[in-house]
């Protein structure tokens, strides 16, 4: 048995939670697949994964086998592209997510620099305004505007979003344009709900070094960042955005910043990956590459990020 297969396979059943979906990402027979995890079992002396009719559940065995498995499989690919071209022209395609507007505003447009330099990359980005489970979908790494709950993920803070209140020029020709957080009262905001609680989030305003919650009332709560910007667009209560977001709302006067004395707290932007000593060289590239790309953004261009 080809040790490295079977560890490959392995990680793979892992990260899909299904033999047949492995084996169909590996281009291997699900038969195959299947007998190299037994064959593993057996070599192991231990019980990796209970399978049943409906799903695979992993063992305690099994996660530390699966997490030393990254590891030494991050390491492998490492140590094959010492003495090659992959050093200095890494090859081979990354996944990662990141919310849509990141992606529209930011990065998509930044991604010709990208290719010019490393042309034998293939990315597969995901546009996508919810949490993930980055090693169950096969996601190389995540752009997000939080830091993970899951303590299996490496984060790295690469850059902060300046934010603003904001609304339209018919709400605030309605409701009347709030000078204090005192002038809040009688105002309605757009709710931008968790998906962990589906509880609407309050808007925040630093006042004298603090951060000051106020919970208003909303006719409409939302989960995505475009869905967001747009019900501030159509007058449906006050927002709060990060400013690149809207750039083009605010120089059409879509939008109207207020309570500009009591801005939101800056929301920070962190790249999110499996932990390990070793990163592949192709994801490797593009970590550093977004980490140069969001640190010489302009502060005026940061974009929306999304919270959870």
């Amino acid at each position: 048995m080809d040790q490295i297969q079977a560890m490959q396979i392995f990680v793979r059943i892992v990260e899909l939670g299904n033999f047949s979906r492995a084996a169909e990402k590996l281009q291997l027979p699900r038969a195959t697949v299947s007998h190299t995890l037994k064959r593993l079992e057996q070599r192991l002396g231990v019980r990796l994964l209970v399978r049943t009719t409906r799903q695979v559940n992993i063992t305690a065995e099994g996660t530390l086998y699966y997490h030393r498995c990254l590891q030494l499989l991050s390491a492998f690919e490492e140590a094959n592209s010492l003495f090659s071209h992959q050093r200095l022209q890494p090859e081979g395609k990354v996944r990662i997510d990141m919310p849509h507007s990141l992606a529209r505003n930011v990065v998509i447009p930044a991604l010709s620099d990208f290719y010019q330099r490393y042309p034998h990359i293939t990315l597969i980005l995901g546009a996508n305004d919810s949490t993930i489970d980055l090693l169950r979908e096969g996601v190389d790494c995540v752009l997000r505007a939080w830091l993970p709950r899951d303590e299996q993920l490496a984060a790295r803070n690469i850059g902060q979003q300046p934010q603003i209140t904001c609304a339209s020029p018919a709400y605030l020709e309605k409701y009347g344009i709030p000078m204090s957080l005192d002038d809040l009262t009688g105002h309605q905001a757009v709710g931008y709900f968790s998906q962990l609680n589906n509880r609407d989030y309050p808007l925040e305003f630093v006042y004298q070094g603090k951060v000051e919650n106020r919970v208003l009332p909303s006719i409409l709560s939302v989960s995505g960042a475009d869905a967001y910007i747009a019900a501030g667009v159509a007058g449906l209560g006050l927002i709060q955005a990060p400013t690149a977001g809207i750039q083009h709302q605010l120089a059409q006067g879509a939008l109207i910043e207020v309570l500009s004395h009591l801005p939101p707290p800056v929301m920070p932007l962190f790249i999110m990956y499996p932990p390990g000593r070793f990163l592949a060289p192709r994801v490797r590239v593009l970590i550093d590459w977004l980490i140069e790309l969001f640190t010489h953004y302009p502060p005026k261009s940061d974009d929306f990020g999304n919270k959870t």
